[in-house]
């Protein structure tokens, strides 16, 4: 059925619910007054029915409301939000299902508590409008939120990695190189590829490939390295072995029409990360790393150079493998860009499993803490202009005393001149982890206190502090307020 007619069903369902409770009645009272079944009206105001014109006019006589009124597909004040959401189509373009939650199951929360879905809709949308939130930013939140519930890692995506191997004949314990996925794209799939085809304009400066599917033409920047071509190439066969025909054309993506895009892409990507980097062989190598009692530097970037793969997809492939095959939970995914002599590091991608970690992206122009290792990292090699940087720390958050293991990467932006990205992944220290990896006791793994933002830290004497802690000087002065109008209350109910 056509959204606009179930859009009709919904408002009109709404409407009948909402007059009806301001009338004190209940369905059964309802339906004595008007003749039609209680099960009907149910329905009615679920939106799953919408009621013929003689019904129409017999509930507008029982309510006591203008037939033109029910009809209208205009809402009261209070309900208008929920009517936004509604007419917007956002709830058809995110596959709720995915989720575990039926649109029906959704429309009855609507239904039975308007009023509070009213208030919570309207504050997500001032929340949207505060952060200037876009309709891609909805859409990856949704597709992060979606990550975080299955703990990063899809079987269905790694056996179908497996499959593609095994009908392609890739070895799953080398590394796969450019050449043999060009080979694939080209003979079995008819691609024509440009490695030099996106023109060298300052607007294109992003965008890494173009496909044209009328011609299955793939066009590539001639600035992509070994590693990124091979991602690219694997990505295309994503979305070709999976069967996927809604997807986005550019990468980096230049926009998203709908969710379903967001999630192919997704899917794509995951595939090209399985395929790159197989399961079974980094578990293996990762074992061996995890039960040394010191760290060693050396042994962690041979294993990142065993695959054609960049730091930042290694660091991905770990959030896949680590809380599934090694139980590490509460892990978080980070990833900064930053401008050479600009003071401002920008969080633009990130990822927490299982729950909300302490380093988290933060909306309201707040300073983060500069001692966090991926800011120190992407500080240190913007600097010094290095082509790479690597450093690891125990990150002790002075206002929780929780600890992480945080190891980072950062390197130089190919696309962009005097541009720098770090990625880091951390894991919260508990028994659990201890058990798991071995060095993490390791004393020559520097322990650093941190906060969150420097509005929101409570550490004395930071040397690379960036503005004063409002926030909690903000709580301090409440906290002193509430505690001199307790006194005045005590002091003046003696009289």
């Amino acid at each position: 059925m056509a959204i606009a007619e179930e859009y009709i069903r919904l408002i009109f369902g709404l409407k009948i619910k909402q007059i009806r409770t301001e009338r004190d009645l209940s369905l059964f009272g309802l339906s004595k007054l008007s003749g039609l079944s209680k099960s009907y009206l149910n329905e009615i105001e679920k939106g799953k029915k919408y009621p013929k014109t003689d019904k129409i006019i017999k509930l507008a006589e029982t309510l006591e409301v203008p037939y033109d009124h029910l009809v209208s597909l205009k809402l009261d004040k209070n309900l208008a939000p929920i009517g936004e959401i509604l007419q917007s189509g956002i709830l058809d373009e995110i596959p709720l299902e995915l989720f575990g939650i039926q649109q029906s199951d959704l429309i009855d929360i609507i239904a039975n508590a308007p009023s509070k879905v009213n208030a919570f809709i309207s504050t997500i949308i001032e929340i949207a409008q505060h952060y200037n939130m876009s309709r891609e930013g909805f859409y990856l939140a949704s597709l992060r939120s979606y990550q975080e519930a299955h703990n990063n890692f899809f079987k269905e995506l790694e056996d179908k990695v497996i499959k593609f191997t095994n009908t392609y004949q890739l070895d799953l314990n080398g590394k796969i190189t450019s050449a043999e996925l060009e080979e694939i794209l080209e003979e079995e799939y008819g691609y024509t590829i440009n490695k030099s085809g996106i023109p060298n304009e300052e607007e294109l400066d992003n965008l890494r490939s173009v496909f044209i599917p009328s011609s299955k033409t793939l066009l590539l920047s001639d600035r992509v390295d070994e590693a990124q071509r091979t991602f690219i190439y694997a990505k295309e066969l994503g979305y070709l072995y999976l069967q996927i025909t809604e997807r986005p054309y550019t990468f980096s993506w230049i926009r998203y029409d709908n969710f379903e895009e967001v999630l192919h892409n997704f899917y794509a990507s995951y595939f090209a990360g399985a395929l790159i980097i197989p399961r079974n062989h980094l578990k293996d190598h990762l074992k061996k790393l995890f039960t040394t009692s010191q760290f060693s530097e050396k042994t962690f970037h041979r294993i990142m150079k065993m695959y054609n793969a960049s730091p930042e997809s290694f660091y991905q492939r770990l959030t896949n493998i680590l809380p599934k095959d090694f139980g590490m939970q509460n892990v978080f995914f980070l990833r900064f860009t930053h401008k050479l002599g600009v003071n401002k590091f920008n969080l633009v991608k990130e990822l927490h499993i299982t729950h909300q970690q302490q380093p988290h992206a933060n909306e309201i122009n707040e300073h983060y803490c500069r001692r966090w290792m991926a800011i120190k990292t992407l500080q240190r090699a913007a600097n010094k202009d290095l082509d790479y940087a690597f450093n690891i720390q125990i990150s002790d958050y002075a206002d929780t005393d929780q600890q992480y293991l945080v190891f980072t990467s950062a390197t130089r932006d190919p696309f962009k001149t005097s541009y720098y990205r770090s990625i880091g992944i951390g894991f919260l220290i508990s028994p659990a982890l201890e058990k798991k990896i071995e060095f993490v006791h390791d004393t020559k793994i520097p322990k650093v206190k941190v906060g969150v933002t420097c509005e929101s830290c409570s550490l004395e004497d930071c040397e690379v502090r960036m503005a004063p802690p409002k926030r909690l000087l903000a709580k301090e002065k409440y906290k002193k307020t509430a505690s001199l109008v307790e006194d005045m209350v005590k002091r003046y109910s003696k009289l």
